[in-house]
This record gives C-alpha cells, structure tokens and sequence, in this order.
C-alpha cells in the first residue's frame, strides 16, 4: 500500500515515516514545502515533493501520479498564539491546504484519511481535561481552522464516504522539532534559547497548565489510526497523562540542561489557562502507553540538539496586523 504524509519534513511526519519503512513493506510519499521542516529529516527512501498544498493542481498530480491508499495529514502551521496577527496565512495553510487534500482524497478514493487536529479546538469553555465528546469552542484562528477541517471531514464521510480519523496530538516534542521558529513548540523555543546563551522566556505568570508528549510514545500509535476501522468516524485524543505548569516545565529543561541561566516572564498573551485532554480513548483505539515522563523525554530531545546545525532563527518581518500584537514579536530577537 502507499501512504501520503504531508508535513514529512516535521516532526510527526519524519518519525511516523521512519517508523512505517522500518516496520512494514509499504512505500510511503512524502510532501512538504519546507517551511517549516527540514529535508535532512526526510527518509531517503521517501518519494519526496516539495511544494504548498495550497496549490490544488499539484495536489491533484501527487494524486494522479501516486494514487495513496492513506493519507496522513500532518503539515500545519502550529502558532496558536500568533494566528489572530497572520490569518489569511493561518487560514490558507491550515484550512485550505486542508480541503484541497480531502478534495483529492475523495475523488480518488482514498481508504483512510488520518488529520492531526488539535487540542485547542477545545477552547477555554471547559475545565480540563478534555474530553473527545465536547464541543469545540476554540479561541484563536488556528484553532478555528482546525475545527473547520474537523467538520469538513466529518461532512465528506456523510456525503461522500471518506473513511477518516481524527487525532488530537497535544504538545509533541522530541528529536527532528523545529526549534528555530520563534512563535511554536514551547520546549523547542526554549531549547534554542538556551542553547544560544539566552533566557527562555514564559508568557505571563507561567501558572498555566499543559501535558507535554514525547513523540516516541505516539509513532505507533498513530500508525494504528489507519489501521484499526474501529478509529473510522472518530476523535481521539493523543498525547502525555501528566500535567505541568509551564513554570515546572521550564524548571525542569533548565535542570536538565545544567544551564545558569533564569527564566524571564513576558507579557501575558491571549491563550487558554488550563489546557490538557483524556487520554482514555487513545488507550482503547490505539494502543498508546505513556512510557517516558518529561525529564526524561526533555533529556533525549536535549541531546539530539547538541548535534544540529546552527540554523538562522525564522521570524516574520512583517504581520498581517500589527494592531495589538505583543511588544515580545515587534521586533526579531
């Protein structure tokens, strides 16, 4: 069989490719535009095509050309915090890029459709954690666009029988994380910071509230979201069983990075408090087992930082809107 994955250059895409060529016989396609990720994490043995999957003509000849049988849909742009300042990008990278794959996928009748949504579809209504079964309440444009695919998904099932799976991956880290874009992936920001003799930085007062999950748990996990059938027509929720404040979290990385250096609170930005999920379902539909705990998995990813290149730090010279936007994103640091 052939799998799809987009985002094959991140840190979802790359680990689950590796995963399925090491372990099973299937080929695997892989797309990114290389925004975000890097063609060093790419498998070799990966048939690669770089471009946006904004763009539906391409999308339609990876299609045409390769005929997949799953599709893993991984690529996104995953800055929460950022979203209200960029939304026609948020919105044409997260959701359009979206439907131009389900288009596809429907028309040339994919068997399994996996999408790797998002925790933050379900807003701060709720006190956590949060279950697959409650309405999504998000409050930033990226969590927007998230729950708009969800529900394209589940239209595209009604309508057109389009077996998909929703997975809900909540604060992945580890090896292959992008850590050189400034405005994503807490634990990789701060390792760029710290490894550039820098202060990591916290948002606010730092007491909000985040299970983190270390990406080697969830690779096989995700594999069985397009194995088992009984994952089609469903949301489930993946991730770390362990809640830690931010404030924890920081301490943590700094103890195991053996750094002097003190954290800095900044400005308090719009985000949800308490934010982290049940993990109950994962258990049932895809095998998944919390084995390694935040000290151990920040140890790993830590390691593997030593060994990267010293790569430019992405920032955005210019926003979409600059009304309201925190004093910590005018300017590059």
């Amino acid at each position: 069989m052939k799998y799809l994955i987009t985002g094959i250059a991140g840190l979802l895409g790359s680990r689950l490719a590796d995963w399925i060529i090491e372990n099973t016989d299937n080929e695997v396609i892989g797309v990114d535009d290389l925004s975000g990720g890097y063609i060093e994490n790419v498998n070799s043995k990966v048939k690669f095509y770089k471009f946006d999957l904004v763009d539906l003509e391409k999308v339609n000849g990876v299609f045409k050309n390769e005929k997949p049988d799953v599709v893993y849909h991984f690529a996104a742009y995953a800055a929460e915090g950022l979203s209200p300042f960029i939304r026609k990008y948020n919105y044409e990278n997260n959701l359009i890029a979206s439907t131009n794959l389900i288009t596809k996928s429907i028309q040339y009748d994919v068997k399994r459709f996996v999408f790797a949504s998002s925790m933050s579809v379900y807003g701060d209504k709720y006190e956590p954690p949060f279950n697959e079964d409650l309405q999504q309440c998000p409050i930033d444009p990226y969590g927007i666009a998230k729950f708009a695919v969800e529900q394209d998904l589940r239209v595209a099932y009604e309508q057109h029988k389009l077996p998909y799976t929703i997975v809900r991956p909540h604060n992945f880290y580890g090896r292959n994380q992008n850590i050189w874009d400034k405005y994503r992936n807490v634990l990789g920001i701060w390792m760029y910071q710290i490894s550039n003799n820098m202060q990591p930085t916290i948002f606010g007062d730092g007491e909000q509230k985040r299970a983190f999950s270390y990406v080697d748990d969830s690779i096989e996990p995700l594999w069985n979201a397009s194995q088992n059938d009984k994952c089609i027509d469903q949301i489930i929720n993946l991730g770390g069983i362990t809640e830690h404040t931010i404030n924890e979290a920081c301490d943590i990385l700094l103890n195991v990075t053996k750094t002097d250096l003190k954290s800095q609170h900044l400005e308090q930005r719009h985000e949800v408090k308490y934010a982290w999920s049940t993990w109950d379902k994962s258990v049932e539909l895809l095998d998944f087992k919390h084995t390694i705990d935040l000290e151990e998995g920040l140890t790993k990813m830590w390691d593997w930082v030593q060994h990267q290149p010293k790569r430019k730090r992405f920032f955005w010279s210019n926003y979409e809107l600059n009304k309201g936007i925190y004093d910590f994103w005018k300017k590059e640091s």
